[in-house]
């Protein structure tokens, strides 16, 4: 009596493994390498807020505003008294995000600005000054709303040919900073504008 139970559940068995294999075979879809990197930056832990204008905010969990649009007392020598973007507080290391889709059209140093990447959509230009020497990104990439393209860098920068920025000790910095920070400037058509007025 157990043999003849036996037979039946070997048979059962091997059915089961057989049909495994065979759904993982024929239905577990292979992605390719350049989909499946892209996939994980966009579901890494943070939360993309985009506001009614659909833009998305540039520094993920960072909204403090150390310095707003338009004019100001200069925080450092070199720094304009009329600042032409947002500066928003956040630590060394923190992820930068595209505020749409669009290309990188600028990842070099640019004097005050320090290491800059310049994000391009039709006509607007939307500029992350500070940023981390270490790009991620180049000009040319097409980038999605919402993907990591940088990380805010650190205050001192060694190595940078004709930087003319420098601390209270002698010490290169990334731009005209004081300490880490994102600077976000946007320009349409040439002509700066006050980033905040693309989240409200």
């Amino acid at each position: 009596m157990s043999n003849s139970f036996s037979v039946p559940f070997k048979t059962f068995f091997i059915f089961i493994i057989f049909m495994l294999i065979f759904i993982s075979v024929f239905f577990i879809p292979v992605f390719p390498d350049s989909l499946y990197s892209y996939s994980t930056s966009l579901n890494q832990n943070y939360i993309i807020d985009i506001s009614s204008s659909g833009y998305a905010w540039p520094s993920p969990g960072y909204t403090t505003i150390n310095s707003y649009f338009g004019y100001r007392t200069s925080p450092t020598a070199g720094a304009s008294s009329y600042h032409s973007g947002l500066d928003i507080g956040a630590p060394e290391g923190s992820k930068l995000i595209a505020v749409t889709s669009g290309q990188i059209t600028f990842a070099s140093f640019l004097g005050g600005g320090g290491y800059t990447i310049t994000l391009t959509s039709g006509n607007i230009k939307f500029t992350y000054c500070h940023v981390s020497p270490n790009y991620i990104v180049k000009v040319g990439d097409y980038v999605s709303q919402g993907q990591v393209i940088g990380y805010v860098g650190p205050k001192n920068v060694y190595g940078v040919k004709g930087n003319q920025y420098f601390d209270e000790n002698g010490n290169p910095t990334n731009g005209a900073t004081t300490g880490p920070h994102l600077h976000f400037g946007v320009r349409i058509n040439g002509e700066y504008i006050d980033p905040l007025s693309l989240f409200q």
